[in-house]
This record gives C-alpha cells, sequence and structure tokens, in this order.
C-alpha cells in the first residue's frame, strides 16, 4: 500500500494595492493600506503584494515603510525594470521584487514579462536586487521560453500570469481554461525541475482558484483585487478566511 507524502502549504499573499487605489480616489488617508496589512497578517496571510507604479495611481512610496513597519509578513514589491524603482528597491529592502511589465495606460497589468526580449535591459536590475539580498523574481507567461529567460537571468523564483485562465473560466469556455491549466501546470512542473520556485497569480477568484491550487509544484499565489472587491461586502478579514480555506482544501 502506498503512502502519499504530503504537499507543501501554499502561500498566499495578499496584494494591498486597491485599497490605496479607493484610497487615492478622495485624498486623504482612509482607508489606509497598512491597516489592511494587519489584518492580513492577523488572519494568516503568508506575504503582502504591493506594486508602487510609476504614476503612483494606488501605492505611494510613504505606504512601504510604513507597511514594512506594520507586520512581521514579507514584502514582495512589483516594480517595473526601471532605475527609479531599482532604487526604490534598494532603498527599502523589501523580502522580493516582482519584476512586471508596465504600461502607463493600463488599466491593470496586461500580460507577463518579456524576460527574454528584455534580457539585456533586466539583467543589470536583477544582479543588483541579488547583490542587495533581495529575492528575484519574474512575473512572466507560462512558457519555455520565458521560463529558459528566467533562468539565464538567475531568477529564482517565477510568477505565472493567470489571465488567460481567469479570463476563459469567466468566459464560460471549458475547453480553453482546460488548456490553460495544463499549460500552467506544465510550465510549474518544468520549473520546479529547473529548480526555479513557482508562484502565479492574475484574476484568482473564489470560483476559479482551487484548480491552480491544486497543482503541487505552485509554492505561492498572489491574489488582490477580488479579496479588495470581496471585503467591500464581507470585510476583508472574512475574505482572506475563505480564500485560504479554498486554497488549504486542495492542497
Amino acid at each position: 500500500m502506498s503512502t502519499r507524502l504530503p504537499q507543501q502549504k501554499l502561500r498566499l499573499g495578499v496584494n494591498i494595492d486597491h485599497v490605496a487605489t479607493i484610497r487615492n480616489a478622495r485624498g486623504g488617508d482612509h482607508p489606509d493600506p497598512v491597516r489592511a496589512a494587519e489584518i492580513v497578517a492577523s488572519v494568516g496571510g503568508d506575504g503582502i503584494t504591493a506594486h508602487l507604479r510609476e504614476d503612483r495611481r494606488h501605492i505611494r512610496d510613504e505606504d512601504l515603510a510604513r507597511i514594512q513597519a506594520a507586520t512581521d509578513l514579507p514584502l514582495n514589491l512589483e516594480m517595473a525594470a526601471t532605475e527609479e524603482m531599482l532604487e526604490i528597491a534598494l532603498r527599502h529592502k523589501p523580502h522580493a521584487a516582482c519584476i512586471v511589465p508596465e504600461k502607463r495606460e493600463e488599466r491593470t497589468t496586461e500580460g507577463g514579462l518579456d524576460a527574454a526580449g528584455l534580457h539585456n535591459q533586466i539583467v543589470p536590475i536583477c544582479t543588483r536586487l541579488a547583490d542587495a539580498g533581495i529575492r528575484v523574481s519574474l512575473f512572466i507567461e507560462a512558457s519555455e521560453r520565458q521560463l529558459d529567460a528566467a533562468r539565464r537571468l538567475g531568477a529564482p523564483v517565477v510568477e505565472f500570469h493567470t489571465g488567460e485562465y481567469a479570463h476563459a473560466h469567466l468566459d464560460g469556455d471549458a475547453d480553453k481554461t482546460a488548456r490553460e491549466l495544463e499549460r500552467i501546470a506544465n510550465m510549474a512542473r518544468l520549473a520546479a525541475e529547473m529548480g526555479i520556485e513557482p508562484h502565479a497569480g492574475h484574476g484568482l477568484t473564489y470560483e476559479n482558484v482551487q484548480p491552480i491550487a491544486a497543482i503541487p509544484e505552485l509554492a505561492e499565489l498572489n491574489i488582490g483585487h477580488y479579496l479588495v472587491g470581496e471585503a467591500v461586502f464581507v470585510g476583508l478579514e472574512s475574505a482572506v478566511r475563505r480564500m485560504r480555506e479554498l486554497m488549504d482544501q486542495v492542497r
């Protein structure tokens, strides 16, 4: 009789950007993303993710130090591959820095970073972050080309963009949903074989998270917009707890 080894706990990183989006819509300091970070820590979240955008549309520079001071959870700073953002990361020294694509006109991150095509631009940023003891992550599409680029860049972590999977699920396209899920699962397995820790995120909800969470190689999911939206109705504590329960059910 075979014994199945237990899978590692799947970490939940909560992106608190859109708490700051609501704050910035009216100015002032309410609702405070730092309070959101404290709530996430109190209900079992494993990390805080924050994207400091060029236009500061949600998280602001001063939020970063306040978030770091408020909880012991690791901060994952999402950042564009620019000199300005590199200097900010080096000053604040978050646990991790996830390099993401960024266009001023987009509502949210629309796809993965082209780590292969932007290798020469990204490599000095990855090197300086790593030299400062900051764990480098790349937000990429789940493809062999981008994984190979991540390996050449020496990134210990990748986060797979799950947007196409989420859109297919929302549209009720079962065939595309299955194809996207298989693609992510295959690339998570390949990443693990390469010695790269795979994460995933973008567009994940109560309804679509479990098939992604069940991929055994994935170590972390980063979820934000949906949880902040649910918090309007049920509170952030309940929203995070429910997502944690759904993830744990399949791991």
